[in-house]
């Protein structure tokens, strides 16, 4: 088995719906992102010949999601009501509106979704 793995980080607010404690209040994280991935061989031709992938592209894809998600307000869709989006996006505030409540697994799987979606073989 053959491996390799990279990390990103970004910052982000956000803050958990449903949830009765200090995380359902509006607060911040520095989130790290460790990506693996992983294959039984490795290519065989062209100019990843003996790699899994070549790790410049693998480092570009995850640094690609952290970047998308720095500094940004994430926000579960349909948490906030419509009058208080409108506001915060008029007074500049950068929001990711998510279709999930923003947990850290959550985030997690969007992430290898993501990754999974440009041919890139995840197993963490």
């Amino acid at each position: 088995m053959y491996e390799l793995k990279t990390e990103a980080c970004f910052d982000s607010a956000h803050f958990l719906t449903d949830y009765y404690g200090k995380c359902e209040n509006l607060h911040g994280h520095r989130w790290r992102m460790v990506v693996y991935l992983q294959q039984a061989t490795l290519q065989k031709e062209g100019t990843m010949r003996d790699m899994v992938l070549d790790f410049g592209v693998f480092k570009q894809e995850v640094c690609a999601i952290a970047d998308e998600l720095d500094h940004t307000f994430l926000v579960e869709k349909d948490s906030l009501s419509p009058v208080t989006v409108t506001a915060l996006k008029s007074e500049g505030f950068s929001l990711t509106i998510l279709p999930f409540r923003t947990t850290a697994e959550n985030l997690a799987r969007y992430v290898c979704e993501r990754l999974t979606a440009r041919d890139l073989p995840v197993y963490q």
